[in-house]
Formats: structure tokens, C-alpha cells, sequence
């Protein structure tokens, strides 16, 4: 078992290091090429911070291990908006930006209602992860153009998104730095997916169980360490935002894309239990959202109370 969480751990990290190091790599390039630091936040580095998950799901699927893949983005979005929002409510109050009421939040309700409805057939197949791909490709031009227009949006954007000032002065150190990156992400989550398939049967539980939990939690905690840093710095204006956005590109990015390549098989227990939380949650953001326009304490422990209840349920 020492081995398997070792594998698993050691996974986590490397993913997460070859993430780093491909959107650093891809950023100083597209920067070189002149596209403006907005563009790049909201398209290379939203991409590369979402690539261990996707890696990881593709992995899965291509393992036959489809409930790791679809259990990774369902446990993702459970995670981000009731553990990780949780906590940050409880670090320090969260304003409610007014875009996450108006935009964020009505598309991660539809994608997530989507995905709900066309895995009825127990199958997520090339032509759903298409649209869902096209999908991912209109919100992000609509974010992009939303933002030009907004300058002070805009503004805040680069910043939240970690953009570089400037390229690299060596463009054989940006493709050095990239290779590197694809390198740590596909042995990251050979390693990773294949510590939890051993974790799952040594435990004697489901792959769905250790998809849904581990996995989902090892692939939400660079979510987590950012917005716990943020509340201790009480920059917390695009936290609910941030945490939809995760969501949105889960599902229309990395069940999209996996989709595409291979059709994902569902599991019946996903699609009646795990999902419908995952809906739950996020329609019970919104009344929480609009109260106040503030998310204080009491909703953290609320959105903390209902994570941990929910892990008991899979587990039990």
C-alpha cells in the first residue's frame, strides 16, 4: 500500500511540475509571438493548469479505466465548490463578482446539466466531446472579447491568470522548458492513474470511489493552495469566478477532448449519485451567491459540512 501512495504522490507532484513547466514554456513563446498577455492567460495558461486532469483522464480512458476519467472531473467540480470554496470562505470573507451571477454561473450549470443528460446512454462519444470542445472555443472568445472591452477586467485577468511580463531571451529554453513539462505530465499521470488502480484494489474499493476522492482531491489541490493564499491575502474578488471557470473547463476541455479520443463508458452510480451532487452543489452556489452579494462564514461551514458528508456517503 506504502507503494502505491508513493506512486501516487509522487505522480501528483510531477504532474503538477510539468504543468508549471509547459505553461511557462508556452507562455514566453506566445508572448515572443506577440499575443497580448490577456490571450495567453485565458488560453495557454487556463490550458496547461488544467493539463494533469486531462493527462490523467486520458490516461484513465485509454487504460480502460473509464470511471477514474469521468469520476477525476465529477469529484473535481464537487471538490472545487464545496471543499476549496469552503475553506476560503472561512480563511475571509468572498465578494461576489457579478460576472460569476451572470456568466460563470449559468454556463457551469448548463455544461454540467449537458453532461448529465447525454451520458443517459451511459456513453460520452466523439460528437459530444466535439461540441463540448466548440463549446469551450465560443466562451473563451466571448470571455476574451468581454475583457478587451473592459479594461480594469482585463487587468485583473493577467494578474489572477500568472501571465509573464516578457519572453524568455532564449527561445531554445522555452522549447527546453516545454519538452520538459510533456515529459513530467505523461509519466506524471502514468504513474498516477496506475498508483490509484493499485490503491483502489488494495483498499478493495471501486475505481469510481478512489476517482471521485483521491483522485479528484490530488487533482484540486493546486486549486485549494491558491485560494487559501489568496484568502490569507485578502484577494478574494475572482475566487467564486475562478472555481466556476475550473468547473466550465472541466467539463467542456478535458471530457471533451478525452471524449474525442476515445468514447468514455459511465457508471450508472456516476450518473444517479456523484453527478446529481455535483448539481446540487452548484445550483445551491447561486441562492448563496445572490444572499448578500458576500460569502462568509456560515456558508463556508455549510459547503465544508456537505463535502465531508458526501465523501462518507461514497465511502460508506
Amino acid at each position: 500500500m506504502l507503494i502505491d501512495i508513493g506512486l501516487l504522490i509522487v505522480g501528483l507532484v510531477v504532474l503538477i511540475l510539468g504543468g508549471d513547466y509547459l505553461v511557462r514554456g508556452a507562455s514566453s513563446i506566445a508572448l515572443r509571438l506577440h499575443m497580448t498577455p490577456l490571450v495567453v492567460g485565458l488560453t495557454i495558461v487556463a490550458f496547461g493548469t488544467s493539463a494533469p486532469e486531462l493527462l490523467i483522464s486520458l490516461n484513465a480512458a485509454l487504460s480502460g479505466s473509464p470511471d477514474l476519467a469521468m469520476g477525476n472531473v465529477v469529484g473535481s467540480n464537487i471538490c472545487n465548490l464545496a471543499l476549496v470554496l469552503g475553506v476560503t470562505i472561512l480563511i475571509g470573507p468572498v465578494k461576489v463578482n457579478a460576472d460569476s451571477i451572470r456568466i460563470d454561473w449559468p454556463v457551469t450549470m448548463a455544461s454540467s446539466l449537458l453532461l448529465y443528460f447525454w451520458v443517459s446512454d451511459h456513453l460520452l462519444s466523439f460528437y459530444e466531446g466535439a461540441f463540448f470542445v466548440l463549446a469551450l472555443m465560443g466562451y473563451t472568445f466571448f470571455i476574451i472579447r468581454k475583457s478587451r472591452i473592459k479594461m480594469k477586467a482585463e487587468r485583473e485577468l493577467e494578474l489572477d491568470l500568472d501571465v509573464p511580463d516578457a519572453p524568455s531571451k532564449n527561445v531554445w529554453q522555452d522549447i527546453g522548458v516545454i519538452l520538459a513539462g510533456a515529459c513530467g505530465l505523461y509519466f506524471g499521470a502514468q504513474w498516477f492513474v496506475s498508483g490509484a488502480k493499485e490503491l483502489a484494489a488494495f483498499l478493495g474499493v471501486s475505481q469510481r470511489v478512489i476517482g471521485i476522492t483521491v483522485v479528484a482531491l490530488g487533482t484540486s489541490l493546486p486549486e485549494l493552495v491558491t485560494a487559501i493564499v489568496a484568502s490569507l491575502k485578502r484577494e478574494t474578488d475572482l475566487a467564486i469566478g475562478n472555481l466556476l471557470g475550473s468547473n466550465i473547463f472541466n467539463v467542456l476541455s478535458i471530457l471533451g477532448i478525452t471524449s474525442m479520443v476515445k468514447n468514455i463508458h459511465v457508471n450508472e452510480l456516476i450518473r444517479q449519485v456523484d453527478m446529481l451532487w455535483m448539481l446540487g452543489i452548484t445550483l445551491l452556489i447561486l441562492p448563496l451567491m445572490l444572499y448578500k452579494r458576500k460569502l462568509s462564514r456560515p456558508e463556508g461551514v455549510i459547503l465544508l459540512v456537505i463535502y465531508v458528508y458526501y465523501t462518507y456517503r461514497v465511502f460508506g
